[in-house]
């Protein structure tokens, strides 16, 4: 806990002199309410009680006292109140705002090899819920924990000089409030990470579902889905009542300590008063601070069930900051110049985790600037693998890549990832306009780069259909497009950044014959004077490719050309006989 509370002080600490203003004039908000038990003193004993003022005398006294304070609530409480919450909220918010910035700097720095094993809702979950759990610790822990000890340090204070033992005694509580506290805190802090994990699994299972609810309902899977459903909210729901039975102890303990020592305090003083040791005036007075003493002291205490649930937040805001980088640029990186477009790959074996199986074995090949080589076989033998590698989504376990003689791990990720574009079965367009869908390929492109770009993707023809055009919303995931219609954006965005290297992976097997064909022609202008590799499983689209590559478990087992390949009656024969077959 301590590592994290310091961890999140690194982002308070741009906003120490907010915090500090906040502070200042919350005292003053907070000190002001202190004066009515001192102005019922003065009624009781120093009006009321005056054996030498008229009635006219005590009533102008009265209208004088009450008059004065009614003007200074209106006067400063106001202001006071509404600077303490518009700045308290500032500050949090802001400091919500940077954590949230950093965290999501922080995702797009990881490889995919940690989005392969961690789930989608579970990010979300940290990102969102997580890190606006830990308002509280600067609302609570850094702002309103001071408030209310201050306010408690001014009211016994005040207390001490109308009367040190009924002081004392109205103290005799804050050792059971601090045993409550000690008690109660480290339990509640376990059971509120269990309960904020098992909100992240219902997150999670929902963002799933969401995403695949086609799927659930071609299969009429809803009463299965709603029992799976059931079980991961039951587990939430058994989880939030273990933590909630034991903030209902903590709250019932803290609150019978609060409802009877007040009891204590009456007893004295009525005792004071009847033996003439005390007026009642002071009496009064006394009862009143008890709940200007008890009100903050309690609020003390329960905050410690809030806090709790930041502490617990925060630790798992922090294992995510923490989650460590496994693509990084070297301390010696360079920026890769222009590429000509050789891609060499030299004894290159990969496994997606260490002690994981090996997927790639020994491969070798070289594609010269201008070539198209196509990878062929069986699903699972390790082809779309192969063309992760190249932009460095994943590093290799043993061998090297190399574009023009520059093995890729010498070279920033950057400058080798702007050269290199990648158009894949199932691209994913985001929930924005078609235009900005676009332009994610050169954010600074000028509107008629846009329409070039659409026009050589053959996608300029359909957009312009749309009522509103290259502005028309997409979806999210590009749900309101057809799939040939993603595709040929996808590809637009591709002309549009223009790299010297292009991947095509499986880009056109899941689309309708006329799709294909107007995807297959932008494809053939996309690729034209580029270095190209392509995935595909339809052998029928990739017979002009420069060289054909065999790729079985994990190995290059054949390489040559449509032609040669066909010849040789190996695996590629087999394949392609079979698909014209059917």
């Amino acid at each position: 806990m301590g590592d994290s509370i310091r961890r999140y002080l690194r982002f308070v600490k741009p906003y120490n002199w907010q915090i500090i203003f906040t502070l200042f004039i919350g005292i003053i908000k907070f000190a002001i309410p202190l004066f009515i038990p001192i102005l019922i003193k003065i009624v009781i004993d120093d009006i009321i009680g005056s054996e030498t003022l008229t009635a006219e005398e005590m009533t102008r006294q009265l209208f004088y006292w009450l008059g004065g304070t009614v003007l200074l609530f209106f006067l400063i409480r106001p202001p006071v109140e509404y600077y303490r919450q518009y700045y308290a909220q500032y500050v949090s918010n802001k400091i919500l705002y940077d954590i949230r910035k950093e965290l999501y700097s922080h995702l797009q720095k990881l490889s995919l090899r940690y989005y392969s094993n961690t789930r989608a809702g579970e990010v979300i979950s940290r990102v969102i819920n997580d890190v606006e759990q830990t308002k509280n610790f600067v609302m609570i822990g850094l702002m309103n924990v001071w408030l209310d000890l201050a306010t408690i340090l001014i009211a016994i204070a005040i207390m001490l000089t109308m009367d040190v033992p009924l002081t004392l005694i109205t103290l005799l509580a804050f050792p059971f409030y601090a045993f409550s506290v000690k008690h109660f805190f480290g339990k509640l802090r376990e059971l509120t990470r269990k309960r904020s994990q098992a909100l992240a699994n219902v997150q999670s299972y929902l963002h799933e579902r969401v995403a695949g609810v086609s799927v659930i309902k071609s299969f009429t899977l809803e009463k299965e889905e709603q029992k799976r459903f059931d079980e991961t909210n039951e587990n939430f729901l058994e989880k939030a009542i273990d933590h909630t039975k034991w903030n209902a102890k903590a709250f019932a303990v803290v609150n019978t300590i609060t409802d009877v020592a007040p009891l204590l305090v009456i007893t004295y003083a009525g005792y004071q008063v009847i033996n003439g040791d005390l007026s009642v005036g002071t009496m009064v007075a006394f009862i009143a601070f008890i709940d200007r003493l008890y009100s903050p002291l309690r609020r003390l205490v329960n905050s410690s069930t809030s806090l709790t649930q930041s502490f617990a937040s925060m630790d798992r805001v922090f294992e995510l900051m923490e989650e460590k980088y496994d693509i990084t640029d070297k301390e010696d990186a360079i920026v890769l110049p222009q590429i000509e477009g050789e891609l060499e790959f030299d004894k290159v074996s990969f496994a997606y985790d260490e002690d994981g199986e090996t997927i790639l074995k020994d491969v070798n090949f070289t594609v010269n600037p201008g070539e198209t080589i196509a990878l062929v076989g069986m699903s699972g033998g390790g082809k779309s693998t192969i063309v992760s590698l190249v932009p460095r989504f994943f590093d290799i376990a043993d061998g090297s890549i190399r574009i023009d003689g520059h093995d890729i791990r010498d070279v920033h990720i950057k400058s080798l990832r702007d050269q290199i574009g990648i158009v894949m079965q199932d691209n994913i367009l985001f929930s924005d306009s078609v235009k900005s869908n676009i332009l994610m390929g050169k954010p600074d492109a000028t509107d008629e780069e846009v329409i070039f770009a659409a026009k050589a993707a053959n996608a300029h023809d359909f957009i312009e259909e749309f009522s509103l055009g290259y502005d028309t919303l997409v979806g999210e995931r590009g749900v309101k497009l057809s799939g040939g219609q993603k595709q040929r954006i996808a590809i637009a965005r591709v002309f549009l950044k223009n790299p010297p290297l292009l991947i095509l992976d499986e880009a056109t097997s899941a689309l309708d014959l006329e799709s294909e064909s107007l995807i297959q022609d932008s494809l053939a202008r996309l690729a034209s004077d580029r270095t190209t590799l392509i995935v595909a499983h339809r052998l029928s689209t990739i017979t002009h490719a420069d060289a054909i590559l065999v790729i079985d478990d994990g190995e290059v087992k054949e390489k040559g050309t449509h032609d040669e390949l066909m010849e040789r009656q190996g695996i590629y024969y087999d394949l392609f006989q079979i698909q014209q077959l059917g």
